[in-house]
């Protein structure tokens, strides 16, 4: 596999704060001098590669997660289906992005949501607006709410594709994939009431569809140790951690790759 004569494509997953791993993971890559020719991304995958697509380098990502915090009463919401209203983020993306369109960023992107009227997978692009795109991909159910886009209500895109290695195929020589919701590990005890059951099935149910996108990739990068951390961490020292992960989980597979 060679990582520099040819195309590559980054695909980044779904996962909530543990994103920040996307951004350790990118910030080894480039020492390695491996630069994406495209990009896929999910919700937190969404954010950190349109911010990276646009110029920013992964220690500014680090900055902007560390800037926001999700969950200030600023954000919340009693009049749409959420607890967290999604328009609340705009004006966070629309310092950076203004009103640029997918097509402006430097490195071309793919980024999914959900249609939730049409149960359909959207995938934002050329002319659609990086702030619709984000926003409408990160919308995760139940916590924030659906982002409206011409009359359409997205969510998360990680409802229906988590792991975006599929839009990638075709377009890329080689595609990377970093996948930051490694499955939890638990054990017997943990399973003592019907809502950790089916808490469990869903999580096994959607693993199991993400792993075997694995086979899309050339090379997967998957820093098991984020199961420790939650999907909304806020802690800013854990932040860090979290980006520190994903940098040496990227140096850990390179080198297993280098053998």
């Amino acid at each position: 596999m060679d990582l520099h004569s040819k195309s590559v494509g980054f695909a980044l997953s779904g996962g909530g704060t543990k994103g920040l791993a996307h951004a350790g993971a990118i910030k080894f890559l480039e020492e390695q001098n491996i630069k994406p020719s495209q990009i896929a991304g999910t919700s937190a995958g969404a954010i950190v590669g349109a911010l990276y697509a646009w110029g920013k380098t992964p220690e500014e990502i680090l900055i902007f997660f560390k800037s926001i915090y999700l969950f200030h009463w600023k954000h919340f919401t009693l009049k749409k289906a959420g607890i967290i209203d999604s328009e609340s983020f705009k004006k966070y993306f629309e310092e950076i992005f203004k009103g640029a369109k997918m097509d402006d960023l430097k490195i071309p992107m793919h980024i999914t949501a959900t249609d939730m009227v049409k149960g359909k997978l959207k995938i934002f692009n050329g002319s659609d607006l990086i702030v619709d795109a984000v926003l409408a991909s990160s919308a995760v159910p139940g916590v924030i709410s659906p982002y409206e886009v011409d009359g359409n209500f997205y969510s998360d895109g990680g409802i229906l594709n988590h792991f975006p290695t599929d839009i990638l195929q075709g377009r890329c020589d080689n595609i990377i994939g970093v996948y930051v919701s490694p499955i939890q590990k638990i054990e017997a005890k943990d399973l003592h009431s019907i809502k950790a059951v089916t808490t469990r099935a869903f999580d096994l149910l959607s693993a199991n569809s993400n792993f075997q996108k694995f086979n899309n990739c050339d090379w997967v990068i998957e820093p098991e140790e984020l199961t420790n951390f939650s999907t909304f961490e806020t802690n800013k020292i854990k932040m860090d951690r979290i980006f520190e992960i994903g940098y040496q989980a990227a140096k850990k597979s390179f080198e297993a790759l280098e053998t």
